[in-house]
């Protein structure tokens, strides 16, 4: 990857942008403050974010969310971004070509938004999946992005949705 001056721009798509890309968006920067320019869309948003995302990334997490909201992913069609990662399997199947090339990878979670049973027992599940995300992207913001070529960094970009450290639980 080129131009280390500015801070790279990331895309988390999922199809309701309400759980899981919002979580990444949020999550990479807590993990990595400053180096990435965070989004998150989705297919069809469901236009709000789901309020055990929130629950979870304030209390756990403790990440402010006070100007998250559920997007279109139509909203970034002409902006140019280094890496687009997909975490559930309709946005890998949807996903639209991005300009510019971008390093695309797909790390599917479960849906926690689909979860089951009593408050707290779909709490867990969300916080489940906010753990694997914010794994996967200390694993991921641990790559030397700068000296890796395009062909290696997408390789372990898109090895890091599949190592069974980061798919275990889900």
């Amino acid at each position: 990857m080129s131009d280390t001056h500015r801070p790279y721009k990331i895309l988390f798509l999922c199809t309701g942008n309400s759980a899981r890309s919002i979580m990444g968006e949020y999550l990479i920067r807590l993990v990595a403050p400053g180096r990435f320019e965070s989004y998150s869309g989705g297919a069809a948003p469901k236009g709000a974010v789901h309020p055990t995302t929130i629950r979870v990334l304030d209390e756990v997490h403790r990440l402010d969310l006070s100007d998250a909201r559920s997007k279109s992913w139509e909203e970034f069609k002409d902006v140019e971004f280094d890496f687009v990662i997909t975490v559930c399997d309709n946005a890998r199947e949807t996903c639209p070509v991005w300009p510019g090339q971008p390093i695309i990878a797909h790390w599917g979670s479960e849906d926690p938004a689909a979860a089951e049973g009593t408050g707290e027992k779909v709490y867990e599940v969300f916080k489940r999946v906010s753990f694997q995300i914010r794994r996967r992207l200390e694993l991921f913001t641990s790559l030397p992005l700068e000296k890796l070529d395009k062909l290696r960094l997408e390789q372990l970009t898109k090895d890091i949705g599949t190592s069974k450290e980061t798919t275990a639980g889900a």
